[in-house]
């Protein structure tokens, strides 16, 4: 008997089209990223778009606050101005001091780097990656490898950029590295990412290595991309096994990585003065140190 309905497509034949489908893209992958970031640059303006009732949320909490709640937010910066500025002189008195060294051993003087505030757009929706979207690309001069830290410490580095936009790929992901060392002794090392917003590790670290819990971990300078000095993490475990060659620490970035908001985008090398230049090369060749961990 002669069915009513037609048989459709066999699942075999779908099966075949979707391995044929899945190399040729898996081929074509890289020729596709010039498409990637043409889309990506025609879609920023959505980006801002979307961007728009989160401002207006913003402004609207802004207007509509208590004359109470801002003198209590005065009062409380007036007395973090007090302390800043103590900081300040403290500081001063280490500039001099360290001036002094620099000349008795003759070494350079580095210039302050150009900086740039950028706000945070949008955070990653990716289950696999860690990143936000910064509101500055390439037309502001961002470029793939910059670095990026915020109040407290290290952030990450941008990743990709679009005309309007730019993403910054955080330091805890896993494909993360960045080279550091201890203050207390200058012990390098290189920080990578575990996935975890409130933790990074330190892998093949030797058993004999001199490294507590509670050091102060900061960017080594290794690999030309962050510059050095930056605080990065602060070690809070340090666990050895019998039998394993190696120890394994873990750190605590000092950033707030799951509540940025604001963050400092940093041109290393140039000089951070009113004339300095607006905008950075936008193929600016990337560092010997890679955005994927070590």
């Amino acid at each position: 008997m002669k069915p009513i309905f037609a048989r459709g497509i066999s699942n075999q034949f779908r099966l075949t089209l979707a391995i044929i489908l899945s190399v040729v893209l898996l081929v074509a992958n890289h020729r596709l990223e010039p498409v990637r970031q043409s889309l990506s640059s025609l879609l920023s303006p959505l980006q801002y778009l979307a961007n728009v009732p989160g401002a207006l949320l913003d402004w609207s909490a802004e207007s509509f606050a208590t004359r109470n709640m801002l003198a209590v937010q005065n009062k409380e910066l007036l007395r973090q101005q007090l302390l800043m500025s103590e900081r300040l002189q403290r500081f001063e008195h280490v500039r001099q001091e360290n001036e002094r060294l620099r000349a008795l051993l003759g070494s350079p003087v580095h210039l302050d780097s150009r900086k740039m505030v950028a706000e945070v757009m949008e955070v990653a929706s990716d289950p696999f990656h860690q990143y936000v979207v910064l509101n500055h690309g390439a037309r502001s001069g961002v470029f793939v490898g910059q670095p990026v830290v915020d109040a407290l410490g290290v952030v990450g580095q941008v990743v990709e950029v679009s005309e309007l936009t730019s993403r910054v790929l955080l330091l805890s992901d896993v494909t993360h590295g960045l080279p550091v060392r201890i203050t207390r002794n200058d012990v390098r090392m290189v920080a990578n990412g575990t996935g975890e917003l409130d933790e990074i590790e330190l892998r093949h670290v030797a058993k004999s290595t001199d490294v507590r819990v509670g050091d102060l971990l900061v960017t080594s300078g290794l690999g030309n991309r962050f510059p050095e000095g930056y605080p990065v993490a602060r070690v809070i475990e340090v666990a050895t096994e019998d039998g394993q060659n190696y120890a394994r620490v873990t750190a605590q970035p000092l950033a707030a990585l799951d509540r940025i908001r604001y963050l400092l985008l940093i041109w290393p090398g140039e000089a951070s003065q009113p004339g300095a230049a607006a905008a950075a090369p936008a193929d600016r060749p990337a560092a010997v140190e890679p955005a994927e961990g070590q």
